[in-house]
């Protein structure tokens, strides 16, 4: 590769995404509505479930799949879509869904007391 080439995009699929595409399956089903209401509550929901060794790389790869498709809806949920959701996020559950992720990648607070 040149030194003024950009290297190339990371392919979304099940493959490089992995612990999102499991993340997905899990909760981002056709019964994400009656199970948990909405997806971010869903994402919430995981992160209460999940240990940190299965949050933090199903947060990485959210961002990572939100850079690569420039955060664009369509383009989001058509990634999603490919990694194995079974719905379609609105506009404003995108940004929503992040910030739960984000809330997963911070360190834990220590207690007043430790």
């Amino acid at each position: 590769m040149k030194p003024h080439e950009v290297p190339s995009k990371v392919e979304i699929t099940v493959e490089n995404f992995a612990a999102l595409h499991t993340f997905l399956r899990g909760y981002f089903h056709e019964d994400v509505a009656d199970e948990y209401g909405t997806p971010p509550e869903a994402a919430d929901q995981f992160c209460e479930d999940a240990d940190t060794d299965e949050r933090i790389p199903v947060a990485r790869e959210w961002q990572k799949v939100l850079d690569l498709t420039h955060g664009e809806p369509a383009a989001v949920n058509g990634a999603l879509k490919k990694l194995g959701s079974a719905i379609r996020l609105k506009d404003d559950d995108i940004p929503a869904v992040s910030a739960v992720f984000a809330r997963c990648l911070r360190p834990p607070r220590k207690a007043a007391n430790e």
